[in-house]
């Protein structure tokens, strides 16, 4: 499950987000993905996954988790960005490595129609309950999802940078 310090990997944070938290990001995901106008993804699958890059209640997100963040990776972080998908049927999520600006990242699962999604960590098939996160290296760890069988899955993910790391010139990007 990896370590927790500057050495960690990855590991897994039961209830990151408390069921207030999971029960109104719900809500406003679903809200979000019904009146999606625009704002649609067909790389990832033919329907179009709905997604967002900085929504304020995203930001609000990473600025209020940055501490549980900076506790479970033994840094200092300085926020870079959020982004939130509502994954469909036949969605993926191919195996990468992130960008700089997300040195320090966390995949957050918030809601589903219960069908079984892990994501691969370094090859390992990593299972989440709602409301769970898997801190990582996005930089350093390859990670991926194998194609989405079920009708939705929302996520947000929180990326941060080291504060007196390579990349700290990436906050706030």
């Amino acid at each position: 499950m990896g370590i927790i310090g500057k050495d960690f990997d990855y590991k897994i944070i039961d209830n990151f987000l408390d069921k207030g938290e999971v029960n109104l990001l719900n809500q406003y995901c679903e809200i979000m993905h019904r009146t999606n106008t625009s704002k649609f993804d067909f790389r990832v699958c033919e329907t179009g996954d709905t997604m967002c890059h900085g929504d304020p209640v995203f930001d609000a997100l990473l600025l209020t988790k940055k501490d549980i963040m900076e506790k479970t990776t033994g840094l200092k972080l300085l926020p870079t960005y959020t982004f939130w998908r509502m994954y469909t049927k036949h969605a993926i999520l191919r195996k990468h490595t992130d960008r700089p600006a997300c040195e320090i990242s966390a995949t957050v699962f918030i809601d589903s129609d219960d069908t079984e999604w892990p994501i691969f960590m370094d090859g390992k098939s990593v299972s989440l309950n709602k409301g769970d996160a898997v801190i990582y290296k996005g930089c350093d760890v390859e990670h991926w999802r194998e194609p989405f069988n079920g009708d939705y899955h929302m996520q947000v993910f929180l990326h941060y940078v080291d504060k007196n790391g390579k990349y700290s010139d990436y906050k706030g990007d």
